[in-house]
């Protein structure tokens, strides 16, 4: 019965990717908000979590806004939208406009970590259009493995692999990743990790995330301090134009000892991604439960 959704849903999904990926470029994007529109419309569950979620941000003070929190979040929802549209134009092969829109800033901080030889390690987050900026970043980087989370649907799922490695990345699922990460960065390897989503006791720990308690994964500020990796954070934001792309300089590690160091490491990996938020707080996964489970 689960093969038969599964061939169903996937059935459905290329019925309707495959008239919006051969749209022409703005009547897909346009395409896009509607899309993203009609699920603030009509997935209210995650509506209301992303209000809640931006509310409570702002009544935490950890937040400021200049515009009212419902059209933030519809704007959110119009982001995912256009930035879906952009993936299925790409995964077609019909991207070549929107790859070629990226713009990349801070190319040199990476060529310097990268030169130290111990690896690099590229925190991000459920920013902007990530998706795009992985298939991207090797174009004028260097091919990254990415710790990903398998996709329900295998079908899709293989689809969708073969997106994230068209142009030379590699993927590493969650399950038995630690060694194989490891492993990648004593060959100067570059693994990307988003940070952003909350986590189980055991894989991470509790830090302060836009004023609330948030568990958060352990993992860079771990593999980091035992190889000596360096950690550079990148984001992706949407432009006029485009894209950018933009890599800071290397985050330089706690010096003391032991947990209270993963722990602080953690804290300033994921300052950067609230710093993102605040300066472009519609294109943020707000929808996704990023508190849950901290009270506990």
């Amino acid at each position: 019965m689960r093969r038969i959704v599964w061939l169903l849903e996937t059935i459905l999904f290329f019925i309707l990717s495959i008239p919006l990926a051969i749209l022409p470029y703005r009547a897909s994007m346009k395409t896009g908000e509607f899309l993203g529109l009609l699920l603030f419309s009509v997935w209210k569950s995650r509506r209301r979590i992303a209000i809640e979620n931006l509310r409570n941000s702002i009544e935490a003070k950890s937040i400021v806004i200049s515009e009212p929190i419902e059209k933030i979040i519809k704007d959110n929802f119009k982001n995912l939208g256009r930035s879906f549209a952009e993936i299925i134009k790409i995964s077609y092969g019909l991207g070549g406009k929107i790859i070629n829109s990226v713009e990349f800033e801070g190319i040199e901080n990476f060529h310097m970590a990268h030169s130290k030889g111990r690896g690099v390690i590229l925190v991000t987050g459920h920013c902007g259009n990530w998706e795009l900026m992985a298939i991207a970043t090797p174009l004028k980087i260097k091919k990254i493995a990415f710790i990903a989370r398998p996709i329900d649907n295998p079908y899709i799922n293989r689809f969708i692999e073969k997106v994230r490695e068209r142009h030379g990345n590699t993927l590493i699922y969650k399950k038995g990743a630690i060694r194989v990460i490891m492993r990648a960065l004593k060959k100067g390897g570059c693994i990307g990790i988003l940070i952003d989503q909350a986590v189980f006791s055991s894989e991470g720990y509790i830090i302060d995330f836009l004023g609330r308690r948030a568990w958060t994964t352990k993992m860079p500020a771990l593999i980091a301090k035992r190889i000596g990796s360096a950690v550079l954070p990148i984001f992706i934001h949407r432009t006029v134009r485009g894209h950018t792309i933009k890599i800071y300089p290397e985050v330089e590690l706690s010096r003391i000892d032991g947990e209270n160091a993963i722990i602080e490491d953690t804290r300033r990996f994921s300052e950067y991604i609230e710093r993102y938020i605040r300066y472009h707080p519609s294109e943020w996964l707000w929808i996704h439960k990023r508190w849950k489970r901290s009270d506990s």
